[in-house]
């Protein structure tokens, strides 16, 4: 018994369409990239007359909302926490500027408390962060 088989079709993949296809994966790979996935803390400054610039590549910058949560890096921490970064960060570089960035209707005894943190290092290199009166 003889089987006849057909002939095959050679099949056409287009080429065309993946190089389109790559290219809209590199612009939706790249359009993820350019979203930044930094948290923003909501803060209502404090206000100032002549608030004193002060300029530096790094500071240390530590926030504390209106409902008194303390914000490092855009993360919640507790006071064992910022005391741990903050010893870290003060060993590995003693001129390091501390800015505590507050909202202006936050209870003193919030910022107190960062405060107390910072004097029981001794540490003197710090700023409380408000705009200027315009």
């Amino acid at each position: 018994m003889k089987i006849k088989h057909k002939k095959r079709i050679n099949t056409y993949v287009p080429v065309s369409s993946m190089s389109d296809i790559a290219f809209l994966l590199l612009i939706f790979i790249m359009l993820l990239s350019l979203i930044n996935n930094r948290k923003e803390i909501k803060i209502d400054y404090p206000e100032a007359k002549k608030p004193e610039v002060t300029q530096k590549d790094k500071n240390f910058e530590i926030y504390i909302d209106k409902e008194g949560f303390i914000y490092y890096s855009g993360k919640i921490i507790d006071f064992e926490d910022i005391e741990n970064i903050l010893v870290e960060t003060i060993n590995k570089n003693p001129d390091t500027r501390v800015h505590v960035i507050a909202d202006r209707d936050c209870k003193y005894k919030n910022v107190d408390s960062v405060l107390n943190i910072l004097k029981l290092f001794q540490h003197r290199l710090v700023s409380l962060v408000a705009k200027e009166i315009k």
